[in-house]
């Protein structure tokens, strides 16, 4: 995989490069909620920017359906990307059309744009090779190379993922760089223990990565709404907690394997239970109480795991050498149930070892709950790639850079 170094080395004054970037951030309105997306991509942005190149930035943002809607427009992370960068960047209406056209052409050496969402064209997630790679060409005569740096989109077979790359000299941005560095580190000579911390809504979401781990983690802590599927698999109450039945028998099997492999499978003693789901907007009060894990009653919901699991949890991580977290451990977003969350960030900023939150949720609420970011080893940007990294798949996206 060519880097971006490399193609700087090149000389890179005057020419187009595309850059396919994630933007994907949460916005209220207009106003962005949370821009460690856009923060991620400045350092390559800047790069080309500072070497003469004409920057073409492009992203997808939310889940449109293959049309224009200005709920996904690009604009605010195009502003919050100027304000990051001290520069003025351009912004096309659209993505391929006469306002990309023109907006690129327009570039003088050293200066910046970004095309509007990429996913407002049917092409870019089609299924249809042929349709994907119709807006790849349309895209590839916006520019003379490409660099992929949206690590948080390389698991998707998308135009602008995995076909376009195919049609231009392509490198690795410095954030696609640094993510598979670190990933790397999390499969290959990995330093001793390893603990993975993972929660989350659904168990179903992390089957497989758990599958690869339970070959390599020493310890699996388990957290958040799938940890009351492992809870009812050892047969306990597990009240109106959110709970995937189908998969009950998978983590029966996965709880009789970690056993047998000697790997550490440690579920909540404990946990916060509500009659009812908080008030999110609010953030009213929500009432919890805490019960013992196999005490639940049957009229109550897990919203967090309690303060013994805390303790427990953060004892399990204090000799870790190795650490990957994905997925908070309950509803961070509301106060009476954060303290999960936050008890396993900290544990993560008080361990000695090489720290790795994986990307989603578990970056939001490290932002969300005011933890210093650069305290830990690496945040990713990219949490369903992470897992699917973990996971031993082919990512589309990295595939792509790699000839």
């Amino acid at each position: 995989m060519k880097t971006i170094d490399e193609l700087l080395s090149e000389g890179v004054a005057g020419t187009r490069v595309f850059v396919r970037a994630d933007l994907n951030v949460p916005l209220d309105g207009t106003a962005i909620t949370d821009d460690g997306r856009i923060r991620a991509v400045v350092p390559t942005v800047k790069a080309l920017a500072d070497a003469g190149a004409r920057v073409v930035v492009a992203s997808h943002l939310g889940r449109p359906k293959g049309a224009p809607d200005p709920a996904f427009s690009l604009a605010p992370a195009a502003a919050r990307l100027g304000e990051l960068l001290g520069t003025d960047v351009a912004f096309a209406t659209d993505t391929v059309g006469e306002s990309a056209s023109s907006t690129v052409a327009g570039l003088a050496d050293g200066q910046v744009a970004v095309v509007e969402n990429l996913r407002f064209n049917a092409g870019e997630t089609s299924k249809d090779d042929a349709e994907r790679g119709a807006l790849a060409d349309q895209l590839a005569a916006l520019a003379d190379v490409y660099v992929g740096d949206g690590f948080g989109a390389v698991h998707r077979r998308h135009a602008s993922v995995f076909d376009l790359p195919a049609r231009l000299p392509h490198y690795a941005g410095y954030l696609i760089a640094t993510e598979v560095g670190v990933l790397k580190k999390l499969t290959d000579d990995v330093r001793r223990p390893y603990v993975v911390a993972l929660g989350g809504a659904k168990v179903s979401d992390k089957l497989a990565v758990i599958d690869q781990l339970l070959g390599k983690a020493d310890r699996i802590l388990i957290g958040g709404g799938m940890a009351y599927t492992f809870l009812k698999a050892k047969g306990y109450e597990v009240g109106s907690s959110l709970l995937q039945e189908d998969q009950i028998p998978a983590v029966q099997e996965y709880l009789e394997r970690a056993e047998k492999s000697g790997v550490e499978l440690v579920l909540p003693v404990d946990t916060l239970v509500a009659g009812e789901f908080p008030d999110m907007k609010a953030k009213a009060p929500g009432n919890p109480e805490t019960v013992a894990a196999d005490a639940m009653p049957a009229g109550k919901m897990g919203l967090d795991i309690g303060p013994e699991t805390r303790k427990l949890y953060a004892s399990k991580l204090a000799d870790a050498a190795t650490v990957f977290w994905n997925g908070p451990m309950g509803v961070f977003e509301h106060p009476d149930y954060a303290e999960g969350t936050k008890a396993v960030a900290q544990a993560l900023l008080d361990s000695p070892g090489f720290t790795v939150v994986g990307g989603g949720d578990s970056a939001a609420a490290v932002r969300t709950l005011g933890f210093d970011e650069q305290a830990f080893g690496h945040i990713s940007t990219g949490g369903g790639a992470s897992l699917e990294y973990l996971e031993g798949k082919t990512l589309p996206g990295l595939a792509a850079l790699e000839d």
